[in-house]
């Protein structure tokens, strides 16, 4: 038994909320949200080499992955995998990228579902920025 880090009431080790205040995992001393995350501490450019965050702080807000590789639900990094994600070379769901294989894609160059593209691009609705300007 230790005591909840909120109001101090004794819980299981094992408790997964606590039975007085109900807060989450009160037997862990912190506790900073439901999910996985994982960053190297090699850094390039001020950013981890590889950041993967599947995580939910505890007011439910998704920790977006940053990094130079990044993998996630949200994602930003010069290598992008993601859900929503940014970055110069990505494989999203939805993406704005220099370089995107995606289903929805704004992008220089892009392999899309759907997909307004600079450059090149190809899928089954995909069409060159410029062209979606002239109907303006």
């Amino acid at each position: 038994m230790k005591p909840c880090r909120e109001c101090q009431h004794q819980v299981s080790e094992q408790a997964f909320t606590c039975p007085s205040c109900g807060a989450p995992y009160p037997a862990r001393p912190t506790w900073d949200g439901w999910g996985f995350e994982y960053k190297t501490q090699t850094r390039v450019l001020g950013l981890p080499l590889l950041h993967i965050s599947f995580k939910f702080r505890p007011n439910k807000v998704p920790v977006p992955a940053v990094g130079i590789i990044a993998i996630g639900q949200f994602g930003a990094g010069i290598l992008n995998i993601s859900q929503f994600g940014i970055g110069v070379f990505s494989l999203s769901q939805f993406t704005l990228a220099g370089y995107a294989v995606a289903q929805f894609a704004i992008a220089y160059s892009c392999i899309a579902q759907m997909g307004i593209y600079v450059d090149q691009g190809v899928g089954q609705i995909v069409m060159p920025l410029s062209q979606l300007l002239k109907t303006f």
